[in-house]
């Protein structure tokens, strides 16, 4: 059978076109790094594939989640140590207070007592980076503790807790109310105690202003009576401030915890997708050369068909 000289020439561009477009793939699979570049090369791997990088999406939000989660619980913490240690402070002036006759002893102890309140009020008034306060639940833009001319500190905040899912099966308060911080006993309290810390302060400074050079047995033996509520209160708020502290370590422990399975469901997912649609580098490479060698096959035998006469072609 006689084949003209334009099938010829037609079926050997058609091989070097061929070959450039098989090379071509390949050389855009080495350079992406990806068997599968459009949904058609592999439709279910694909598919399959997609669902991953959702996975993967869901897995990087809920990262993102937890490092909020720790930034802000982190943040508490530091607060919460100054405050027991603000606390301490105020136990041992309650005991030093006790013993305590002279009316000018008395007046020094209820000042370092008021100072302390200070700082408790402050403590309790903090505020993030972002300008929103840590202990006032969700109405983060007002303080949460406001004090009348009196001195009296009441609680304004919210009194919903703030939390934050931060895996797909786990939420957690990331954000305790002032109210359940600093106005609240612990799970086992002193009894015929306060659980308002403020008040406790208010309690004590007002005993502590009882003129002692002028008061009658039975007016000592009241003031007396309420610097020893006091005392029994500051140790109870001391130990709600360090239940919370172990609440939020034991929360930063679990969301490292989580951290870790984050990770490794992510390693996990990059290695399904690597082999759903990533390229076999050893394979591909091998097949890379090899076109390139059919390549300059397909080139030589058109090179060669053009310098072919006719005369030739029908010897």
């Amino acid at each position: 059978m006689r084949v003209s000289t334009n099938q010829l020439y037609t079926q050997s561009i058609n091989g070097i076109y061929d070959a450039q477009s098989t090379k071509m793939k390949l050389s855009e699979q080495l350079s992406s790094e990806r068997r599968v570049i459009n949904p058609s090369d592999d439709p279910l791997a694909a598919s399959q594939s997609i669902m991953i990088s959702q996975s993967e999406s869901k897995n990087q939000q809920f990262a993102t989640a937890r490092t909020f989660a720790k930034n802000a619980m982190s943040t508490q913490l530091s607060i919460i140590a100054d405050a027991v240690k603000v606390t301490s402070s105020v136990s041992e002036t309650l005991v030093a207070a006790a013993s305590a006759q002279s009316d000018k002893d008395r007046e020094s102890y209820a000042q370092q007592l008021n100072g302390l309140k200070e700082q408790l009020l402050n403590l309790g008034n903090k505020t993030d980076g972002n300008g929103r306060y840590i202990f006032a639940g969700y109405k983060t833009d007002t303080p949460p503790f406001v004090k009348d001319d009196s001195g009296k500190v009441s609680y304004v905040g919210g009194d919903e807790k703030i939390t934050q899912k931060v895996d797909d099966n786990r939420s957690m308060i990331i954000a305790h109310t002032g109210r359940q911080v600093f106005l609240s006993h612990p799970s086992n309290p002193i009894k015929d105690s306060e659980p308002d810390i403020f008040a406790t302060l208010d309690m004590a400074i007002s005993a502590l202003k009882t003129p002692y050079s002028t008061a009658s047995e039975e007016e000592k033996n009241a003031a007396m009576a309420l610097i020893d509520k006091a005392n029994r209160s500051a140790r109870n708020s001391q130990n709600n401030f360090s239940s919370a502290e172990t609440v939020l370590g034991l929360q930063l422990k679990e969301l490292d915890s989580l951290d870790d399975l984050g990770r490794d469901r992510s390693a996990a997912n990059q290695v399904q997708k690597g082999e759903l649609v990533g390229v076999d580098w050893l394979s591909t490479i091998s097949k890379y050369f090899q076109q390139e060698v059919t390549l300059q096959a397909s080139y030589k035998a058109f090179t060669d068909l053009k310098g072919m006469s006719l005369f030739e072609m029908r010897r």
